[in-house]
């Protein structure tokens, strides 16, 4: 089996006194979809935060554990976090454009690591656009406003944002959820076609949503990993009882 491109080791997160994450190991392999599963408040999005050190934003956080990265440690004195993000890119349930135009949205990453080039900026906008399969919808205004958009297409700009930077990892916290059905399947649609570039790691509450689109399905209750598997094997035949109750609707 190939290295993993990161590896989580015994991952503990308090918020002050409280543990919210018991331990956690999970590894993930370069390319492909792992879909995180499991009732709210079960965990999965402070530790995907935890991956790209979103939590150092926040008072009373503290975060244990070995998070190796290529090889690196996330968590090293050393790491610079403006360009961890850039290789761990996030996308959050909301979606976020910056109330400027489309292209100036997905051109500020670029921006900010100094491409001037406007060659260069143009061909990174529209590969971007077209991996997160809106170009063809926003090809001619690309001068609008973000804002001016639907919610749908906020979210795939905020897509493109995050990919035009050519991170190794997309974290997306529940991408979909403020979606309606039509969006939503354009966004799956758009991570089916780009699973074979990225590593890709979705927090999802929708469990036909997971088994539609991840490769791996790993599942969280309680601040605890209980399993992960192959996405139609943990569907079909769970090793743990826990699971089996969640994904047969017994609790969540």
């Amino acid at each position: 089996m190939a290295e993993p491109i990161l590896t989580t080791e015994n991952v503990r997160l308090y918020y002050g006194e409280k543990e919210a994450l018991h331990g956690i190991d999970l590894d993930f392999p370069e390319k492909g979809i792992t879909a995180l599963i499991g009732p709210s408040g079960s965990g999965k999005s402070t530790y995907i935060r935890a991956i790209n050190r979103m939590h150092d934003l926040t008072d009373g956080v503290t975060v244990t554990g070995n998070f190796m990265f290529k090889g690196q440690n996330i968590y090293a004195p050393t790491t610079d976090t403006v360009e961890l993000r850039k290789e761990i890119g996030m996308v959050f349930q909301q979606p976020n454009p910056f109330p400027f135009s489309i292209y100036d949205n997905v051109a500020f990453g670029l921006r900010i690591a100094g491409e001037k080039n406007k060659a260069v900026l143009d061909e990174k906008v529209e590969t971007a656009l077209k991996q997160a399969a809106i170009w063809d919808e926003v090809k001619d205004v690309l001068h609008k406003s973000a804002l001016s958009l639907s919610g749908g297409q906020q979210q795939r700009v905020s897509i493109a944002r995050t990919l035009a930077v050519s991170p190794d990892i997309l974290l997306l916290d529940e991408p979909t959820s403020a979606l309606d059905p039509v969006s939503s399947h354009k966004i799956e649609e758009t991570l089916m076609n780009i699973r074979n570039d990225y590593t890709i790691i979705i927090v999802t509450h929708n469990m036909s949503q997971a088994s539609r689109i991840s490769d791996r399905t790993a599942f969280f209750m309680d601040g605890d990993l209980i399993e992960i598997s192959p996405t139609t094997k943990l569907f079909t035949d769970p090793k743990e009882k826990k699971t089996q109750d969640y994904i047969s609707g017994r609790f969540g």
